[in-house]
């Protein structure tokens, strides 16, 4: 099945979360952009094939030359072939072997002209890659410090608070035990002391 420009307009894909994907906005532009060029060579290889039919059906021979010169307008590359296909006599079978060396000349440099801007566009956007994936690399590393650092503080922290519990709990006991201490001694000298002594 032939792959048309509106496949890849209509191409869903599945949202990948949680994982390393492409920003889904980036992709469709691309998308767009790759449609429309990929609709002005369809379109430019229709018209070469009507004028190729036209020329192989024999209708109008004698205006070989402005529709070959129209061609140069858009690739200035085949001046030269376009003046040499004007120059030949105006039998079909010659001026038709010149259109298809001409189309065919076109359609090979669309083709090289396509790859190298597919293998350009596929080089920009691994470079991308690579640098979105450093970057998320380093903020990670950089997270990871910080809440290592954080864990730490917050470790010592607890660490200083059990320490002061444990003195207060020292401290506390201490008192409570003197107080108790002294109520004893108190007791213990109420105890002993004569009634008369406390004058009743």
């Amino acid at each position: 099945m032939a792959l048309t420009p509106d496949d890849v307009v209509t191409k869903q894909f599945q949202h990948v979360r949680f994982k390393d994907g492409f920003d889904p906005d980036e992709v469709d532009d691309f998308l767009d952009e790759i449609v429309i060029e990929w609709r002005k060579a369809l379109e430019e290889n229709a018209e070469l094939k009507a004028k190729l039919a036209a020329y192989e059906s024999g209708e109008a021979p004698a205006a070989a030359p402005a529709p070959v010169a129209e061609v140069p307008a858009a690739a200035p590359v085949v001046e030269a072939p376009a003046a040499s296909a004007a120059e030949v006599p105006t039998g079909s079978a010659s001026a038709t072997a010149g259109i298809i060396e001409l189309a065919q000349r076109l359609h090979d440099e669309h083709v090289a002209e396509g790859e190298t801007k597919r293998k350009q566009l596929i080089a920009e956007a691994e470079g991308e890659v690579a640098r979105i994936r450093s970057e998320a690399e380093a903020k990670q590393r950089e997270e990871s410090a910080r809440l290592e650092r954080e864990r730490n503080t917050l470790e010592a922290r607890i660490t200083e608070l059990r320490n002061f519990e444990r003195d207060y709990r020292t401290q506390l006991r201490g008192y409570i035990e003197g107080q108790l201490r002294d109520l004893d001694e108190k007791s213990a000298s109420t105890d002993s002391t004569p009634v008369s002594a406390i004058g009743l």
